[in-house]
């Protein structure tokens, strides 16, 4: 009976997971298409300052680490020093910068897809810098997925679809999610070093040393100069204070992401997050072409399918990888 309990407890507490990271970050996926595609006022504006989202997360994640340390925190020392960050933040400040940026100039559907190829930068960065061999099974899964997404790219965009965009460009809303997913690599790759070099930093450290240097980052980008963006993205949402409070459901809809985030990788590990996190995103595009108004058409959803079957084949493989290491440790 107490096997059964504990079992039935594990599912509860997985099932916890996978609805409070769809329900977070659909949601904000949902706040984010309406800030960049909305017309505000009886003026019809537009919010072109979707950096300011960036920095309002900035806030929101920092004030929410700090307190989670707070609460949590045992006292424990030998975390990574503040500094250390510094790097891995401006990477961190660039990178998602361009990734909502790309939404004047792409749809949300086409943004959601063409960063889930975030393979595709680390297996050419392998190969051609590092020499890496990668398997036939990992070769067919970045073929899907860069055919999926450039093909995608290349059919035609609905006219409704492009009606609500503020800047139709592909190429440069494509550019711009491509440069997105390189600069998250590095900052993956800082992240996982500094984490090997001090292995009692925390989840909510981390996540307090990066937001506060992209907070740093972008008070400078958006309020160092007398005219800078940041003093008219304050000024739209005086005017406009359904904005201001869409914004801050999207900031809420971010740091209560990265907690069930959290849970579910101290829990469950990081292949059931990395399952939780690519069938959300392909329930947004759903969503999106739904309730949203971006009608895809055929060849489009075939274009997504391509894509998730390709990022569903490499959670498979990862999940075979797993079991082969635990099958030799228990040999052992």
């Amino acid at each position: 009976m107490e096997v059964r309990g504990s079992g039935l407890r594990r599912v509860l507490v997985l099932a916890f997971c996978v609805a409070g990271i769809w329900s977070a970050y659909i949601y904000q996926g949902v706040l984010q298409e309406t800030l960049s595609t909305k017309r505000f006022g009886p003026d019809g504006e537009r919010f072109e300052h979707l950096a300011f989202l960036n920095l309002a997360q900035n806030v929101v994640c920092l004030i929410w680490s700090y307190i989670m340390i707070k609460m949590w925190s045992n006292g424990e020392s030998g975390g990574a020093p503040w500094l250390s960050y510094w790097s891995a933040g401006i990477t961190n400040t660039i990178g998602p910068a361009m990734g909502i940026e790309a939404l004047k100039y792409i749809s949300y559907p086409a943004q959601v897809l063409a960063k889930s190829s975030k393979m595709i930068p680390v297996m050419l960065m392998g190969t051609m810098v590092y020499g890496i061999r990668y398997s036939f099974p990992e070769y067919l899964c970045t073929f899907l997925v860069a055919g999926g997404v450039s093909t995608f790219a290349l059919l035609k965009t609905s006219s409704k679809t492009i009606s609500k965009l503020a800047h139709p460009n592909a190429p440069l809303g494509y550019g711009l999610c491509f440069l997105n997913l390189a600069f998250d690599g590095f900052t993956n790759a800082t992240q996982d070093s500094l984490k090997a070099r001090y292995p009692k930093t925390s989840a909510w450290t981390i996540m307090l040393g990066m937001n506060l240097w992209g907070t740093i980052y972008n008070m400078i980008y958006m309020f160092g100069w007398p005219h800078g963006s940041g003093f008219e993205a304050v000024h739209f949402c005086r005017q406009h204070p359904e904005a201001a409070w869409d914004i801050f459901l999207y900031c809420c809809c971010g740091a209560v992401g990265q907690n069930f985030i959290f849970l579910t990788i101290s829990r469950f590990g990081s292949l059931a997050n990395t399952t939780i996190t690519t069938t959300r995103k392909f329930a947004s595009i759903v969503i999106s072409s739904l309730l949203s108004g971006n009608p895809l058409s055929t060849k489009q959803w075939g274009c997504v399918f391509m894509v998730f079957s390709g990022l569903s084949y490499q959670i498979y493989l990862k999940w075979q990888k797993l079991q082969r290491l635990q099958k030799k440790r228990k040999s052992t």
